[in-house]
């Protein structure tokens, strides 16, 4: 298999002072953003990496983007190493920041072409209108960013990740805070980059965007990789169903013979938690009928990737 990145034992520790106004006895310790991370992202593949806040996403994105220093360790992106060739990597790789850092005097236009012009991309084989229409951007195109909304200055920013056709895409919180119509626009995009070949890298707070776009995902917490893994797998990691057994009338205390399982009441019908391994539904409504109870409807809810990721940073973790 062709690895877009290849991560191998990176480590970021960052100081927290020498001697506070000569007060302290001696430095204290460094701060460990990431602990040994190994991270290989398949060629072409739609990669999530999720996290709590704090868990070193942003800094992990910073190392491959050369924007933060690694302490130990080594970055590979696409065959180019990080610390022989960082100009080659931020030649085939584009960022979209959390930020919305833009220069308030150019206009949309002004700012794509000129990032182009950054990369070498000569005036006729600058895609500038195709990336603004495709991101909506038409009837802003002579605005600068001091007169665009929170929304509007995002989409500029991918747009300037773009100009240069880049064959890795790194989307740092994307969406985070933008409308929802800007949302399908920009996922529709990126499917279509991801379909032509690019290999997608997103940090999201929303699992249901992850769950529904990405392939791969990993998860990193306290500056570790916890899981990594293809989505389906990831998926089954919980080995857990839930039973919903919808009750012709409503109850409001829960039979002895039930409680032998992980059962619930729910707005007055049946929830059932249970391993589909080791247990089988059949035997649960046989139960829920020998309870004097009459069934009205039976379904089954599988783990969602929120359910897996809540599992691996908070249950697992304790």
């Amino acid at each position: 298999m062709n690895f877009a990145i290849s991560i191998k034992h990176l480590s970021k520790s960052y100081k927290t002072g020498k001697r506070s106004y000569r007060l302290a006895a001696k430095p204290m310790p460094g701060r460990e953003a990431l602990q040994d991370i190994g991270l290989e992202i398949p060629q072409g593949s739609f990669f999530g990496l999720l996290g709590p806040n704090g868990a070193g996403k942003s800094t992990l994105i910073n190392i491959i983007a050369g924007l933060t220093l690694k302490t130990s360790g080594t970055v590979n992106v696409l065959g180019r190493d990080l610390d022989r060739d960082p100009r080659g990597i931020r030649r085939i790789i584009g960022v979209v920041p959390q930020e919305l850092v833009l220069d308030p005097f150019f206009s949309v236009k002004e700012t794509l072409d000129y990032y182009a012009g950054y990369y070498g991309i000569p005036a006729k084989q600058r895609r500038t209108m195709e990336i603004i229409k495709a991101l909506g951007l038409e009837d802003k195109i002579n605005a600068n960013s001091r007169r665009l909304s929170g929304g509007m200055k995002r989409r500029v920013l991918i747009a300037k990740a773009l100009v240069h056709n880049p064959p890795v895409l790194i989307l740092d919180e994307p969406t985070a805070g933008v409308d929802v119509e800007l949302r399908r626009q920009l996922w529709d995009y990126v499917r279509e980059l991801n379909r032509q070949g690019a290999t997608i890298l997103l940090t999201t707070h929303y699992l249901e965007e992850a769950e529904e776009l990405c392939d791969n995902i990993a998860i990193i917490n306290h500056g570790r990789i916890i899981a990594c893994d293809r989505k389906e797998h990831l998926l089954k990691t919980l080995n857990q169903k839930q039973l919903i057994i919808k009750l012709t009338e409503k109850i409001h205390e829960l039979p002895e013979a039930l409680r032998a399982y992980r059962v619930k009441i729910q707005d007055g019908d049946i929830a059932i938690d249970y391993n589909p391994h080791e247990m089988g539904v059949g035997g649960m409504i046989s139960a829920v009928q020998a309870a004097g109870l009459t069934i009205r409807d039976v379904s089954t809810i599988e783990p969602r990737l929120e359910d897996i990721f809540r599992y691996l940073t908070r249950e697992k973790a304790a």
